[in-house]
């Protein structure tokens, strides 16, 4: 299983993060999220701070680009194995950022990804 950071992650259900933490939860991935407010969702507790978590395979982002550039060296910080640009987070300047730091990265959907077992 791969221990995943949600950047972005929200409490409403509505929200794709959202959906994303309940399916990973739902196959078995461990889930760490950052958001904008704190709570739980299935167990799962969303942090305000920039927590360095420790052994993360995937960061899923759900920040538009101009919302990702603060997490930058967080995210090399933790030096995670990929990085999963959902729809509407695609960003070239953090794939350059990524590639010279030997961390791949996916312009992909984590849901759907899940949903065809290709996680």
């Amino acid at each position: 299983m791969k221990k995943t950071l949600v950047i972005g992650a929200s409490l409403n259900p509505a929200r794709y993060s959202n959906m994303a933490i309940n399916r990973l939860i739902d196959k078995g991935h461990p889930v760490v999220a950052v958001g904008l407010r704190e709570g739980t969702v299935v167990g799962v507790e969303i942090s305000k701070e920039k927590e360095q978590f420790k052994e993360i395979n995937t960061v899923t982002l759900y920040l538009n680009p101009k919302r990702q550039i603060e997490y930058y060296n967080y995210i090399l910080s933790l030096k995670p194995k990929r990085v999963i640009f959902n729809p509407g987070t695609e960003n070239p300047e953090l794939y350059a950022i990524l590639k010279n730091n030997t961390i791949e990265y996916e312009v992909a959907c984590t849901l759907v990804l899940l949903s065809i077992n290709q996680y």
